[in-house]
């Protein structure tokens, strides 16, 4: 995958190094904080791999995206109590569970244990 002609990862590290170098220069940004924003870029590159690779993990993706922006947020000075955070991040789940996970279909069991049920007898042929 690329972007912009280049892989994710090369624009990524040249992100890293213009914002080390605004900030050795005058941005002012502290380590943790260039260290949330790296973090949510990273996140959101992982986000794109996988809504373009379909590898079926876009909601995990999504959900971590979420916590990323949450951190980077709160190394801004965003106050929230550890409860309100849980709060946000279910919200956050709760709704990509509902826009996403309903095109989620079940793998067929490959092995004979899992094609088999305890509770309902093998239909008979």
């Amino acid at each position: 995958m690329k972007i912009f002609g280049r892989e994710p990862v090369i624009i990524l590290a040249f992100v890293a190094v213009a914002l080390k170098l605004s900030s050795a220069y005058g941005l002012e940004v502290s380590a943790e904080q260039q260290g949330a924003i790296m973090a949510v870029l990273s996140l959101v590159v992982a986000v794109i791999n996988a809504v373009v690779l379909k590898t079926g993990a876009v909601a995990a993706a999504l959900v971590n995206l979420a916590q990323g922006a949450l951190a980077l947020f709160m190394s801004f000075g965003l106050e929230m109590s550890a409860e309100q955070q849980v709060l946000w991040m279910a919200g956050v789940e709760s709704a990509v569970a509902l826009f996403i996970r309903r095109d989620v279909t079940a793998p067929v069991g490959s092995t004979r244990l899992e094609q088999s049920s305890p509770v309902k007898p093998a239909a008979q042929g």
